[in-house]
């Protein structure tokens, strides 16, 4: 596997940012990292295949929302909090707040398994 490349937040524009976030299941991951805890990706409870999860994963790591850290085979995200918090003030809140009550955005949990 190649080492998971991550942007510097001053080169990323916030249209980049707003098109990573306009996808239901991206909106979804997004928001159910928001309480601030690194998640295994398989840990990650989500309706689609595992190949689209992981495209999904790299959409929002090039926009520089998450950070992917490797450990042997497996990977492991955590949003970029309050890096994002301080390029773009207030956009991860309002998207989270809002996202919580959209009813089109995928629900995120932990696998049971």
């Amino acid at each position: 596997m190649a080492s998971a490349t991550h942007p510097d937040l001053e080169a990323v524009d916030l249209p980049t940012v707003l098109a990573a976030l306009a996808d239901p299941v991206r909106l979804g991951l997004v928001r159910f990292l928001s309480d601030g805890e690194e998640r295994g990706w398989g840990q990650l409870d989500v309706p689609v295949a595992k190949s689209t999860l992981s495209y999904h994963l790299k959409v929002l790591r090039s926009a520089g929302i998450t950070r992917t850290r490797e450990e042997g085979t497996r990977c492991f995200v955590r949003l970029r909090d309050t890096e994002l918090e301080q390029r773009f003030p207030g956009l991860l809140s309002s998207v989270v707040g809002l996202a919580s009550s959209d009813g089109r955005v995928v629900r995120v949990g932990l696998r049971t398994e």
